[in-house]
């Protein structure tokens, strides 16, 4: 069976105090994503922080491209200000100063290599 040209994926969770792969791009595609956002459904400031993690020679290299973020009460935050490229096993991380008020959702464009 042939594999798919394209394919998008939502991908959803809550946030953890610690890092945890909310996405990693699979072997034999490219992953884009459109949108990366996290709603702090709580009433005070939390932070969300995002790294990008690829490994190279066997050592893990993580990028930060977010770090403690502030998102205010009940607001949202969108954490990618254009697309990303996501190479096949590359994977987005999140953290969060909070372990259930900042929910993230991402819209992901996988295409094959």
């Amino acid at each position: 069976m042939a594999l798919a040209l394209n394919v998008f994926q939502t991908v959803v969770g809550i946030v953890s105090t610690s890092p945890v792969d909310v996405y990693t791009a699979p072997v034999g595609y490219t992953g884009v994503v459109l949108l990366a956002q996290v709603a702090n459904i709580g009433a005070t400031s939390q932070d969300i922080s995002l790294s990008h993690q690829r490994t190279v020679a066997g050592v893990a290299v993580t990028t930060e491209m977010l770090k403690q973020y502030p998102i205010s009460g009940n607001d949202t935050a969108n954490l990618l200000s254009g697309k990303l490229v996501l190479e096949s096993g590359d994977k987005l991380v999140l953290s969060g100063s909070v372990a259930s008020n900042l929910k993230f959702v991402g819209s992901i464009l996988e295409t094959l290599n």
